[in-house]
């Protein structure tokens, strides 16, 4: 009898497990979660960091994904090169070991020349969760002066006409020069640090056009958000919604929700601004809905084979870590339940435990499912993210340390 990956990967305790955690989840309050739930995650960080002890002192450049389950790499980082050090930081913030930080550092220093680098959007992926982070948690400040650096060449992508920043392509290529993806509210927040760092409000002010151009183009009415709009990047009118990584224009692309819900409410922290805030809650509360019983993200939300349709526990990474903001902005219980539950489901359902090769902490992801690239593999951001959420539960003064979780006040 033929067994799929995916069944040789979820743990044999299923959906049923999930449920009865998500319901002891649910029970906890805004505090600490509910004994069971902490165990799930405190095992699940364990693994983690066992893995990481495992495989980190092999890793020989910035982990893209995995082909048969070992990382394949990218000697410039590509857009994810910041995750492998963010995760690295994440261990050493759970366990304690110096040895992460180290390892962390080393990573992070192989980013150095993307400082310069202006054309692509990502530089926020890229610098947060490595130079932001390691500025944060050593005080050093070549960190703090790459990462302001870095935010120096996102703000040249911006394009004052249209009040937004370009995704993807050199500041010379005409190709995809109107073009403005969901993904960049990850990156803004990069430029509130400059701002912060500085005292030169302009960095803030960019970040802030963008965000008010996706509010106003992206959501839906239900709240759901196509991956892609266009714009004429010569007059700024806006052009209408499009696609890359969804099913269509008028899909719901799942890691891109989640890159809208957690990006929204960065945004507000740092703005007060409740436009941000209103519309991060009504791209969870859509996304939300989505969810199926076993509380792992289909790849879209509204591609015509869900709920039977590929996973992306990368999604469900990225979604908790947002709720749980989202949680903690509004004081709204519910954002922090599905929270829970979407963790608790990866620890059980999605962690490589019954595969003694791999070299990654989650499967089940899905990079690019229209162009069949990465489908049912691991992806570094799910690794940092899963960590991430569980530092923001378990350990939330050290999560802060790392990324700067407070609010500002409503203007």
């Amino acid at each position: 009898m033929s067994v799929s990956r995916r069944t040789v990967l979820a743990s044999a305790t299923g959906a049923v497990g999930v449920h009865a955690l998500s319901q002891q989840a649910a029970a906890a309050g805004t505090g600490a979660p509910a004994p069971a739930t902490d165990r799930v995650l405190r095992d699940a960080a364990d693994y983690a960091v066992a893995k990481l002890r495992a495989v980190a002192p092999g890793v020989t450049g910035f982990p893209v994904g995995t082909k048969f389950e070992k990382w394949v790499y990218s000697p410039n980082g590509d857009w994810v090169g910041g995750f492998w050090p963010g995760t690295l930081w994440m261990a050493h913030l759970y366990s304690g070991d110096d040895g992460f930080g180290t390892l962390a550092i080393d990573s992070a220093r192989g980013l150095a020349p993307r400082r310069y680098d202006t054309s692509t959007h990502d530089l926020g992926f890229l610098f947060y969760p490595s130079w932001v982070t390691a500025w944060r948690l050593t005080g050093d400040a070549e960190w703090r002066d790459g990462a302001v650096r870095a935010a120096d060449s996102l703000i040249q992508r911006y394009n004052p006409r249209g009040r937004f920043i370009r995704a993807w392509g050199a500041l010379s290529d005409p190709g995809n020069a109107g073009r403005v993806i969901i993904d960049t509210m990850m990156n803004l927040d990069l430029l509130a640090f400059a701002s912060r760092e500085t005292g030169d409000g302009k960095y803030l002010d960019i970040a802030t056009e963008h965000a008010r151009t996706t509010r106003r183009v992206f959501p839906r009415p239900d709240g759901s958000t196509p991956h892609v709009y266009d714009f004429d990047p010569g007059s700024g009118a806006p052009v209408g919604p499009g696609t890359v990584q969804g099913y269509s224009p008028a899909s719901c692309w799942a890691r891109g929700q989640a890159w809208g819900v957690y990006g929204f409410t960065t945004m507000y922290r740092r703005t007060g601004d409740r436009a941000f805030l209103d519309t991060a809650r009504a791209l969870a509360d859509f996304a939300t809905g989505a969810l199926t019983e076993d509380h792992v993200p289909v790849w879209d939300y509204l591609a015509p084979q869900q709920p039977y349709d590929v996973k992306d526990a990368s999604a469900g990474a990225v979604m908790a870590c947002g709720l749980l903001d989202l949680a903690k902005a509004t004081g709204r219980q519910a954002y922090r339940d599905t929270a829970l539950r979407l963790l608790t489901a990866l620890a059980r359902t999605c962690l490589t435990r019954q595969s003694r090769r791999a070299d990654a902490v989650v499967a089940r992801c899905t990079r690019n499912r229209p162009a069949e690239d990465g489908v049912e593999i691991s992806l570094p951001y799910a690794d940092y993210y899963l960590l991430e959420g569980i530092m923001r539960v378990l350990r939330p003064q050290d999560a802060d340390r790392a990324l700067d979780l407070s609010t500002v006040p409503a203007p």
